[in-house]
């Protein structure tokens, strides 16, 4: 069968690409190498065929703050294991705040009316004083501190003092439950807890402290606890800490003095955040992120790929449990302001998103798949509703964005736009594929891989296809891969997630096609680990939970690729004579809703006779994932019970 390019929805005009970035990157790479360079194709194809060359002119034309040393790489055959300007110093705070004046950093919004404007200077100064806060305190280079907060300036604040001072920050969202939280920070040992006396969700105050309180009996590793007054400042109540000894209020950090100690540069490596990601069986993976690689990685994605620079307002609709917080804040590193939005997207109404738009001035609005297909069933049409005059880009992650979603924006938010649909993940805290300002969108598809990423598809072999189906994976190594996974000493745990299936390369575990026209499709997850809404979630999460159900024997949990999105459906093997009704329903979501968050609670629940099982007696997610989908199982002679697929293939044709 012939393949058909997919319609052009929007070129850049001759000015856009002109006055881009990445175009002035492009003409200072051939200038300061004596190169020709010219289409985005060979740009991209020298990136990866001269690595060190390349990565060290991002450091130098993206403006990086410290010292590069002598070397870009060493042991850039080695995957894993190539080490990024191994002899480098700096220090990511001091990248993000290099600017001190009165220039706008931050609007402050939630869904209660909040809106609030924050300069540079402002900023600054308040991680100044909880620096010091921290230093007071005791903190060293290496100690984690963990945050259980919303998206505020104070979360912003507070992870800029820690990285400061070298520490190590980790966060989930305060909608997390308490089985939840512990599962990811548990393992790391937390030095200090953030929390917050209440976060805003649909106009409502939704209170934090009991919850805190239990988190905080399960991590035996803390020193101390900071709460953030969200809602006692609005109403400038007085925090009742007598119960919670070591804590202390974030306002009594903020009338010290600021801390006047030189910051410290630290290597390249440095671990900087660790983010989670879950496999199929045991906790989330901690994976940690060094501060090089992250800087590097998301000043490349922010001023080339995005073109944000001073002047734009950057927008993305996300908490401080998605890897999208962290790649958002780093955008001030290229001279950005941020909107900080924090409570319901659809509050006070479901405009409430396009409304902010216009009111604040935005320039680059980034959401979610499924918000801009809910919007679009909605009947909603900005177009005629907003003037959305300075919104010049729309970023779209989380899961693969509908043709059908493409074409709506298209008509109904704005004709001149770039619509960059992108994609990679919390493993690599950026993206392999995204958007560029030198190409068209074409339907459907993303614009291309990332600078840097030698990215491909493959087949089961491990050898390159176009316009069909196979596994994302990337062929070299780049510099925001993990340093590593937290206590995993041998490197056993990384190596086992990413490098086994396709020796040499990292196997990400999309599928996905990528087109003779150089544009990327993803077609969901191939593996078993869950993706609703573009939160992963490991199906061990959710077992822990349904186990506690005593009429559930046993259950199987997959995703599956459900109107643009992912949905998460539990089939559950009952005790002998039991019926699944809706009141067993109820008391399996509740309970897994309670100990994890909302995403983890399946769209649908339901009961089959059997499950099918390796011959070792492991229940095989990936063959449910592959029935249900309609695809091939290919290890079905490995099951010791084949039979019992056709419960899902039943399922499948629903």
């Amino acid at each position: 069968m012939s393949h058909i390019p997919a319609p052009l929805l929007w070129q850049p005009s001759r000015d856009y690409v002109q006055y881009s970035r990445m175009e002035l990157f492009r003409q200072t790479a051939e200038e300061q190498f004596g190169l020709k360079l010219p289409v985005y194709s060979s740009l991209h194809r020298w990136s990866v065929e001269d690595p060190a060359s390349f990565w060290g002119l991002v450091w130098t034309f993206c403006g990086v703050v410290g010292d590069p040393g002598r070397q870009v790489v060493r042991g850039l055959g080695n995957m894993p294991g190539a080490r990024w300007f191994p002899d480098a110093r700096l220090n990511y705070a001091e990248n993000l705040l290099r600017q001190q004046d009165r220039a706008l950093a931050l609007v402050v919004a939630d869904d209660r009316g909040r809106r609030e404007a924050w300069g540079r200077d402002r900023l600054f100064n308040l991680v100044l004083r909880l620096r010091a806060g921290f230093e007071t305190a005791g903190l060293k280079p290496g100690d984690r501190v963990a945050a259980v907060a919303p998206h505020l300036p104070e979360t912003l604040a507070l992870m800029l003092a820690v990285s400061s001072l070298g520490g190590v920050w980790t966060s989930a969202s305060p909608d997390f439950g308490v089985a939840g939280v512990l599962d990811r920070f548990g393992q790391v040992d937390p030095v200090w807890l953030i929390g917050v006396d209440a976060y805003a969700w649909k106009g409502q105050w939704v209170d934090c402290l009991p919850r805190l309180q239990e988190i905080r009996a399960g991590l035996p590793s803390l020193r101390g606890t900071v709460i953030i007054p969200n809602r006692a400042s609005e109403d400038g109540s007085i925090l009742d800490l007598d119960h919670m000894p070591d804590t202390v209020d974030l306002r009594l950090w903020e009338r010290l003095a600021p801390s006047s100690t030189p910051w410290e540069r630290f290597p390249f490596d440095h671990p900087l955040f660790i983010l989670y990601s879950s496999g199929t069986t045991g906790k989330p993976k901690c994976m940690v992120h060094g501060a090089g690689g992250t800087l590097l990685q998301h000043l490349k994605e922010h001023q080339l790929h995005t073109g944000l620079g001073e002047g734009d307002l950057l927008f993305y609709y996300t908490t401080t449990g998605w890897m999208m917080w962290n790649w958002q804040v780093s955008a001030l590193a290229s001279g950005a302001a941020l909107l900080l939005f924090d409570g319901s997207p659809f509050h006070p109404g479901p405009s409430a998103l396009w409304d902010l738009a216009d009111e604040t001035g935005l320039t680059v609005f980034g959401t979610s798949a499924k918000y801009l297909d809910a919007c679009a069933k909605a009947g909603m049409k900005p177009r005629h509703s907003h003037s959305l005059k300075n919104v010049r880009a729309i970023l779209s992650t989380g899961s693969p964005l509908l043709p059908e979603s493409f074409d709506w924006v298209y008509q109904e938010v704005k004709e001149d736009l770039h619509l960059a649909s992108i994609s990679g993940g919390t493993d690599i805290v950026s993206c392999f594929v995204l958007g560029n300002p030198l190409l068209g969108v074409r339907r459907g598809e993303i614009q291309g891989p990332g600078l840097g990423m030698d990215v491909a598809v493959v087949n089961t072999k491990g050898l390159e296809v176009w316009d069909e189906p196979g596994e994302l994976v990337c062929r070299q190594p780049f510099p925001s891969m993990p340093t590593g996974f937290w206590k995993d000493q041998d490197g056993s745990r990384y190596h086992a997630a990413y490098f086994e299936r396709f020796p040499g390369m990292w196997h990400h575990g999309d599928w996905a096609i990528h087109s003779t026209e150089g544009g990327f499709t993803i077609q969901g997850r191939s593996d078993a680990t869950l993706n609703p809404g573009g939160v992963r979630i490991g199906t061990a999460e959710i077992y822990r939970q349904v186990e506690q159900v005593e009429d559930v024997l046993e259950a199987v949990v997959v995703g599956q690729d459900w109107q643009g999105d992912v949905r998460v459906v539990l089939f559950v093997r009952l005790r002998e004579g039991l019926i699944l009704d809706e009141v067993l329903r109820d008391r399996i979501r509740d309970t897994i809703r309670r100990n994890t968050t909302p995403r983890h609670v399946p769209a649908r629940i339901v009961q089959v006779p059997d499950l099918p099982r390796t011959r070792s007696g492991k229940i095989s997610e990936l063959a449910v994932r592959h029935t249900l989908h309609g695809r091939p199982v290919d290890n079905a002679q490995a099951l010791a019970n084949p039979e019992a697929l056709v419960h899902f293939r039943l399922e499948g044709r629903e």
